[in-house]
């Protein structure tokens, strides 16, 4: 079994910023591409960034010099630096990540979420 959990979430006004965690967990080989999506009410979920676990880097147009991603290996860890974060930018946020659980197996996780809202 995996875990994913997500944590950082929380409330800010415009302008403000947040550090999203997110920690994997449990019986994992390996931790391949790593990424964050979000969904807002009435909207689909989206892909906000994605990294490899060599660390290339992935963003969606609407987040391009506000977010970075990044990530710890030997703590099993994604981060999301939100900066100049904008209300549109509320929704929660889901960590997901691609896990080879053993040498021949491999599986897509996805976290509980974390909310983000922001203020006007």
């Amino acid at each position: 079994q995996v875990q994913l959990v997500e944590s950082g979430g929380g409330l800010v006004q415009a302008g403000g910023s947040l550090r999203l965690s997110c920690v994997a967990s449990g019986s994992i080989f390996s931790i391949n591409a790593m990424g964050w999506y979000r969904q807002a009410p009435g909207q689909q979920r989206e892909l906000v960034a994605s990294i490899t676990s060599g660390g290339r880097t992935n963003y969606a147009d609407s987040v391009k010099g506000r977010f970075t991603i990044s990530r710890n290996n030997a703590k099993n860890t994604v981060y999301l630096q939100m900066n100049s974060l904008k209300p549109e930018d509320t929704a929660v946020y889901y960590c997901n990540a691609d896990i080879d659980v053993n040498k021949r197996w491999s599986r897509n996780y996805w976290g509980q979420g974390t909310q983000v809202t922001v203020s006007s």
